[in-house]
């Protein structure tokens, strides 16, 4: 009886470890955390970098608006701290530029289950320092420790998605589940980080997040603990290999100038709004809530029609309107103006990740070999490359041309790129192109034919693999 009692525990998370819900489960988590912390930063550390620089926004009145005189007197003192910012911004999607490259062949040797909980450890010491940090040198260390954390965390989840879902519209399914995680960070943490910041401290946010992420840990321990074993028993196509492929770089491309819009945005827009809107610091966050709810619509409503409209298709129209919507910005003469672009740029955004990360994994499906921590290391490095080119050559293009001519050219740059998702529409695979070749002698083809997994016999079927319980 007493060894019954105490084999129940160990029953369920063995069957939790087998379950690809929980798995689920455990990477929407880690990206809805990693996101709060992100939004948290780019919300409020303008500010704690202008206090430690001994300067000061302009003067709110009690009324919760500027004064036009102050509004025009710090235009300044903000286009000087347009750079600065934009760097530290950037310093995130630079260092995940670098770390990717070694993080997905990592995952290929040794699995997904050791990888996600490094990166849990990196961000959980990030959050710490951003709670803590009373230097600029500081700040910059945290924000690029959470670049690294966010590359081991994002690169094994999506890879360990792509494996446990092998079917093609499950996988789209979870995928779309997954970046909810991540939208609906954007959208908790900037009125969850304005509340904190506003009435209970400058540190309480980081604080809290860092107690959110010790449960992550601990869900993660409990679940993916202690296996090291990769779901894949090939061995994964070279990371070099898949750079070749025009149609991996067509879809890293998009994924890397859509999101490249709004990172442009993050740290120009607030500065925009100050000098000409003269808006309170308490609407600079709110301007983005739009976006983050219209992306939490859109990826989940996408993550199941862009398998029956064509993943192409969603993805090409998603970039249009990612270039409409960024026109439509600089049009805006108050707060209430910029929700209809700002929702347009989240929906349209939502769209292309929705429908290019499913395709990243069925590119190597269908033309490589089916293990997914290198390709899904090439679309964080697209989705990176956006966030690091954005906010840091925004930063300094801003004065030079203005805001609403950046937005043009971003704008008109996403539009001009989106026809080349038709190319996403019948990629040649791999596999008939060799049997084509080599039917005088097609068994070592069949051979690798029969390993790869199918709609109707997904890998791992009939075998002891952990992710293939359904």
């Amino acid at each position: 009886m007493f060894q019954v009692v105490l084999g129940a525990p160990q029953r369920l998370l063995k069957e939790g470890r087998q379950s690809r819900k929980l798995v689920l489960v455990v990477v929407f988590v880690a990206l809805l955390l990693d996101n709060m912390l992100l939004t948290v930063v780019e919300e409020h550390v303008p500010f704690r970098v202008a206090w430690i620089n001994g300067t000061i926004p302009p003067p709110v009145t009690e009324a919760g608006s500027v004064p036009k005189n102050n509004c025009l007197q710090g235009i300044e003192f903000l286009e000087e701290e347009n750079v600065r910012i934009g760097i530290l911004f950037a310093s995130k999607a630079l260092m995940q530029l670098l770390v990717n490259p070694f993080v997905g062949p990592l995952t290929n040797r040794i699995g997904y289950h050791i990888p996600m909980f490094v990166g849990f450890m990196i961000m959980f010491l990030s959050t710490l320092m951003f709670a803590f940090s009373g230097t600029y040198a500081l700040l910059f260390v945290a924000r690029t420790l959470q670049g690294i954390g966010s590359s081991f965390s994002s690169v094994a989840g999506l890879g360990m998605l792509a494996s446990v879902y092998t079917d093609n519209y499950e996988r789209g399914r979870a995928m779309g589940i997954a970046l909810g995680g991540l939208a609906l960070g954007l959208l908790v943490g900037a009125p969850f980080g304005s509340v904190m910041y506003e009435f209970v401290g400058k540190s309480s946010p980081f604080l809290i997040l860092a107690f959110l992420a010790l449960l992550d840990g601990a869900l993660q321990f409990c679940i993916l603990w202690p296996s090291k074993v990769s779901p894949e028993s090939a061995m994964g196509t070279p990371l070099l290999t898949l750079l070749k492929d025009p149609y991996i770089l067509v879809a890293a491309g998009s994924i890397c100038l859509a999101n490249m819009g709004v990172a442009i945005l993050e740290p120009t827009l607030p500065i925009w709004m100050m000098q000409t809107m003269c808006s309170p610091e308490w609407q600079l966050g709110l301007a983005f809530l739009p976006a983050s709810v219209a992306y939490l619509i859109g990826t989940n409503l996408f993550g199941v029609l862009a398998n029956k409209m064509g993943r192409w298709l969603c993805s090409l129209v998603g970039m249009v309107a990612v270039g409409i919507s960024l026109l439509c910005v600089p049009l805006a003469h108050n707060i209430f103006g910029l929700i209809g672009p700002n929702a347009g740029l989240g929906f349209a955004i939502g769209m292309v990740d929705s429908s290019l990360m499913p395709i990243m994994g069925y590119l190597v499906d269908l033309r490589h070999t089916s293990v997914y921590g290198s390709v899904y290391a090439i679309a964080d490095v697209a989705f990176c490359v956006g966030f690091a080119i954005g906010p840091s050559t925004g930063g300094v293009i801003v004065p030079v041309i203005g805001f609403p001519w950046l937005m043009v050219i971003i704008g008109t740059i996403n539009i001009i790129y989106a026809p080349l998702c038709c190319f996403l529409q019948n990629p040649p695979a791999k596999e008939e192109e060799l049997a084509i070749l080599n039917q005088e002698c097609p068994t070592e083809t069949q051979m690798y034919t029969i390993q790869r997994p199918t709609k109707e016999f997904p890998l791992g079927e009939n075998s002891d693999d952990p992710g293939s319980e359904e």
